[in-house]
């Protein structure tokens, strides 16, 4: 181990740069308090059905369902910070939700409405900083080195531009890289803003658990842990030789620069993308027989999800892909390519469930996801396609 470090000041001698990483809070609650601006302040929890839609009363007031109200096997989409203190996260089972905080309100998701304030916030940013990079429906990155205003007055009036186009708060965190400033957008949320020089990395950043560097999984944390590394300064402590002991040569190599505060990877603008997907890593492992209907239920809304960006991005495409990950940790993927491209929800779903038939599962699923590739602009999808998209057959 090391004894005595200091982060990369200017790794590769390259200029100085300004990064933005910034995150909307909580988003998909966020956008629904505007609608309900009475349920402020309240518990509320994102991953109901349409039937849970609030009802107008006679009395001219709103009937909210709340989750104990919930009977099924759905998961949380998100939550109000309300809601997190009680215990309350995404990916967490309704069910379970309505155990710790039965009060709290439920209400469905609307992607529809969450997308229109997504476009929202990124023409509001686009105005003030051109080089962006879409990150997600409620994230981008924002290169600043060119412009010529001061960081702080810079970062506060992109911040304003967002709370008046949307309504909404976000947080940002500005850095010398794309890494750094996605661990420094949590670090003060919510309406956070935090501005940070690799000179700062040993007080704010090497505290932090190693989860916090995007890139480190439940996997590799758990792996570090059994080897005595459990924080980022723990980490960037560790010989590079001691690291390939254990990890992957060029994984290795990733953990021991990040952990200094070393990226390189400049902001994508415009990147043409080669494939879109969804995952989620359940709360608990699910197995494939007894939780066959919570899986069912997240293997379906992932499909949708990914659908719904597509659509959004103006894409289609021909492969249809899944991922698995067991309780060991094996990962396995499953892909079909379809003799058609789509975006349909229905013909993403039935292939990802052909895929799934060729996986033998004999173990407990702790991660879901669902991918399409072979992508094409979708105005460049010839008619024919179109007109065949709801009866694709299947063609490996």
């Amino acid at each position: 181990m090391n004894t005595a470090l200091t982060p990369t000041m200017n790794p590769a001698n390259m200029p100085p740069r300004r990064i933005a990483h910034l995150d909307m809070d909580a988003f998909y609650a966020s956008v629904e308090l505007l609608r309900y601006p009475e349920l402020r302040g309240l518990p509320v929890v994102i991953g109901g059905r349409d039937e849970h839609q609030p009802v107008m009363q006679a009395d001219g007031k709103r009937h909210f369902y709340r989750l104990r109200d919930y009977a099924g096997r759905g998961v949380i989409t998100t939550a109000t910070y309300e809601a997190r203190a009680l215990g309350v996260h995404s990916a967490m089972g309704v069910m379970k939700a309505a155990q710790l905080a039965p009060d709290a309100i439920l209400l469905p998701v609307d992607f529809a409405i969450y997308r229109h304030y997504s476009r929202l916030f990124k023409a509001a940013v686009a105005g003030i900083a051109s080089h962006i990079e879409d990150s997600g429906i409620d994230e981008i990155y924002i290169d600043l080195t060119e412009l010529p205003d001061e960081t702080l007055p810079l970062a506060r009036r992109i911040k304003q531009a967002v709370k008046d186009a949307t309504g909404l708060s976000c947080s940002i965190g500005i850095t010398p890289n794309k890494l750094l400033a996605k661990i420094c957008s949590d670090l003060e949320k919510p309406d956070g803003l935090t501005i940070l020089g690799m000179a700062d990395i040993p007080q704010r950043i090497w505290p932090l658990p190693v989860r916090k560097i995007n890139g480190i999984g439940p996997k590799a944390a758990n792996k570090l842990a059994s080897l005595g590394i459990t924080t980022i300064a723990e980490l960037a402590q560790a010989e590079l030789s001691f690291l390939q002991m254990h990890f992957g040569r060029s994984y290795s190599v990733w953990l021991y620069e990040v952990s200094r505060g070393i990226d390189t990877r400049p902001v994508i603008i415009n990147a043409e993308p080669k494939s879109i997907s969804r995952e989620t890593t359940f709360e608990r492992d699910l197995h494939p027989r007894r939780d066959r209907p919570d899986l069912s239920e997240a293997f379906t809304a992932l499909c949708v999800q990914v659908a719904d960006d597509l659509k959004r991005k103006g894409y289609a495409g021909r492969t249809i892909g899944i991922k698995l990950r067991f309780e060991d940790f094996r990962t396995v993927t499953r892909d079909f390519s379809l003799s058609a491209h789509t975006a349909d929800a229905v013909v993403i779903r039935r292939a990802a469930g052909e895929c799934l038939r060729r996986v033998p599962l004999q173990k407990k699923i702790r991660l879901l996801g669902v991918r399409v590739s072979a992508l094409c602009a979708a105005a460049a999808v010839p008619a024919a396609e179109a007109s065949r998209q709801q009866e694709l057959p299947l063609v490996l």
